[in-house]
């Protein structure tokens, strides 16, 4: 019998085909033309998992007593981890009871939380470009994103003082993240505290994205949001597993702050899940009680990549600032070529994949983003394929008048 009657609901219609599935489509085909290709494309870390934290998860997971439902509200022992890592990371005191929730990764919590508080035709201050998820979510909520529309001119920063005083006395929530995704631009305290006496004055809820705080480069701290004076009256702060530790694939978050907001994330989410495997919840207490010796490796990793990735593309035309955070580079396209049509060329032409600007919102047209994932030799090779293929930035050549 055919479905064709059956449609989805306007809330999946509605949506745009997301960036990394497309990108799937299309390497996959590439493969399938026998095209040996080096992705760049999705913060996806190409280090294994710590063995500690493997260790703990294969004892974990011989033990009986974690093979039923979890608590809705987390393990103790993992929410104790999680404000432990926290006051150690950022003197920030947290209460493991209502204070911390454990997630299915931070994408899970952070659509779950447009959900849980957004009405339709709310309206939600989300910055262009940005992760998919802070306009993404309230979208399928039904809120009216305003986009804020961030530039290399404020530093890729959110211009607080250009958003109307009529949305900012409607808007429900705002989102960001710094150190952010996609650009991997870093904010000063000082932002942090502006943010904050922003939504105290506006009664704005603050949802901050931390995922890339541990990944931080030439002595540059990041700053949390909860290390600022009345941000947890009004905020909360979503942390990942994936990108520190490499744990993409466990699917291991939190959310700390706020415990009204926490609760009614909670009240949702017993609904629509019944959280992490006991198991692996074991498992990221290892990870969050490693030494600091493990994240100096993984830092220093990344910030070999990064000035290699930079020096290598000055070669061929290109001026990249030295990002001081993430896994990532935030690179203009060519004059005149739009960040689909670049990021495919580049694809088809050297089978180096990296992700157009634009699969981040409007603000990112005329960008790629390159993913540090691959190590210098691979790197190099990238860079080789650009060169072999002519593939430079150009700048438009100015007539003097």
């Amino acid at each position: 019998m055919s479905l064709d009657w059956l449609q989805p609901a306007e809330r999946v219609t509605a949506l745009p085909p997301y960036v990394f599935a497309r990108l799937d489509e299309l390497k996959a085909r590439a493969r399938e033309q026998g095209l040996d290709l080096i992705d760049l494309g999705m913060g996806n870390p190409d280090g294994p998992t710590p063995a500690p934290v493997v260790e703990a998860a294969q004892a974990a997971i011989q033990d009986a007593a974690n093979h039923g439902y979890p608590p809705f509200e987390g393990t103790a022992s993992f929410r104790h981890a999680i404000t432990s890592w926290y006051h150690r990371r950022y003197d920030v005191t947290l209460d493991p009871d209502g204070e911390a929730l454990p997630l299915l990764g931070s994408k899970e919590g952070l659509t779950h939380l447009a959900m849980a508080y957004i009405n339709p035709s709310d309206i939600v201050l989300a910055p262009t470009p940005a992760y998919p998820a802070h306009f993404r979510g309230p979208a399928i909520a039904g809120g009216h994103i305003h986009h804020l529309h961030l530039s290399p001119d404020n530093d890729w920063l959110i211009d607080l003082g250009a958003i109307p005083d009529e949305v900012a006395r409607q808007a429900k929530v705002l989102f960001f993240n710094y150190p952010n995704n996609p650009t991997a631009a870093t904010a000063p305290r000082e932002f942090f505290e502006e943010v904050v006496a922003f939504a105290r004055r506006h009664e704005i809820l603050l949802v901050h994205d931390l995922c890339y705080a541990e990944l931080a480069f030439d002595g540059f701290h990041p700053t949390s949001l909860l290390e600022i004076p009345g941000a947890k009256d009004i905020g909360v702060e979503f942390h990942t597993l994936s990108k520190t530790y490499n744990m993409a694939g466990w699917r291991v978050g939190f959310v700390v702050g706020n415990r009204h907001v926490i609760q009614g994330l909670r009240t949702l989410k017993t609904n629509l899940d019944y959280g992490i495997f006991a198991a692996l919840q074991r498992a990221a207490e290892t990870a969050l009680q490693l030494p600091d010796v493990y994240l100096h490796e993984v830092q220093s990793r990344y910030c070999r990549r990064r000035d290699f990735l930079i020096d290598g593309l000055a070669s061929l035309g290109w001026t990249v600032p030295k990002t001081l955070a993430t896994m990532y580079l935030w690179v203009a396209c060519p004059p005149g070529v739009g960040s689909t049509d670049f990021a495919l060329s580049v694809l088809q032409e050297t089978g180096v994949v990296v992700t157009p600007g634009n699969a981040f919102g409007p603000g990112g047209e005329g960008y790629v983003r390159i993913s540090l994932i691959a190590d210098c030799t691979r790197l190099g090779e990238a860079l080789e394929r650009l060169r072999q293929a002519n593939i430079r930035y150009r700048p438009v050549a100015t007539v003097d008048a």
